[in-house]
């Protein structure tokens, strides 16, 4: 079994990468767990033809605290949770990861036979109930996603300080582009940079857009387009990395050169 957890800033995708990577995998014969840890509880939302599940959280305070009912099964088998939280601006966002992590744990994930779980984690920090997945070891490697923009790779180095402080593993780079120029180049030299790997890119691609309007993965909506493919390809790399590490951070002025440096 292998745990992954996957970071990025806010918007740039995580969730989209990580519901359609999730449902290549289980196309792949793999069982497949993804764990959503934004409190918008959106992270699942395209498994479930744009219906939000009941959150850990929300279950939590009906008195239901069975892992096997705060799961819920969704397209192509794969299984989600929602830890969820507090309403915007009251209380701590992290909470519900944190409750999650103690009632999800690892023996009920290998008695369940998962093969991979995937922890979805909001925001471009690494602490808090936000560093749950990665401080607390449930996940094995992180994995960052970012576009070739320079705001988007500052954030990703700022997880990669938090990961370096926390000693923990960085399995690789996924690269999500905005359709910026020599991009896919950017965001390898930079995963190089900090002792990295880039593990994929995903194009700009309408029909990504179009599948989440109707609450669909592309998989579901475009299930013979190449671009499950490079899903696919996404997964299968993760599977069977060996090669994750601790990263090492660079600077905010090798970052600007390294963005500056392809046009």
């Amino acid at each position: 079994m292998k745990q992954i957890a996957i970071y990025g800033k806010g918007g740039i995708g995580k969730s989209s990468i990580s519901s359609n990577l999730s449902v290549n995998l289980a196309s792949e014969g793999f069982e497949v767990l993804l764990i959503g840890c934004d409190p918008k509880s959106d992270s699942t939302i395209n498994l479930f033809g744009g219906r939000r599940i009941d959150t850990v959280l929300d279950l939590y305070k009906k008195g239901i605290t069975d892992p096997d009912k705060l799961i819920y099964e969704g397209y192509n088998g794969v299984k989600g949770v929602e830890v969820g939280g507090p309403a915007a601006g009251v209380g701590c966002a992290g909470r519900g990861i944190l409750v999650a992590l103690k009632t999800l744990n690892k023996d009920y994930y290998l008695e369940k036979g998962f093969d991979i779980i995937i922890y979805d984690v909001p925001g471009d920090v690494v602490c808090g109930g936000f560093a749950g997945p990665a401080r607390e070891g449930y996940a094995d490697e992180i994995y960052i996603v970012t576009s070739g923009e320079y705001l988007s790779v500052y954030a990703a180095n700022n997880i990669a300080k938090g990961l370096f402080n926390l000693n923990v593993k960085m399995g690789g780079i996924i690269g999500n582009m905005r359709g910026i120029p020599s991009e896919e180049q950017k965001i390898k030299s930079y995963s190089e940079e900090i002792g990295s790997q880039l593990i994929n890119a995903v194009e700009r691609n309408p029909k990504i857009y179009e599948s989440e309007i109707e609450g669909k993965t592309v998989l579901e909506k475009y299930p013979d387009d190449p671009l499950n493919l490079k899903f696919k390809d996404i997964g299968n790399k993760i599977i069977n990395n060996k090669k994750a590490k601790v990263p090492n951070p660079t600077t905010d002025e090798k970052i600007r050169s390294i963005i500056g440096g392809f046009y």
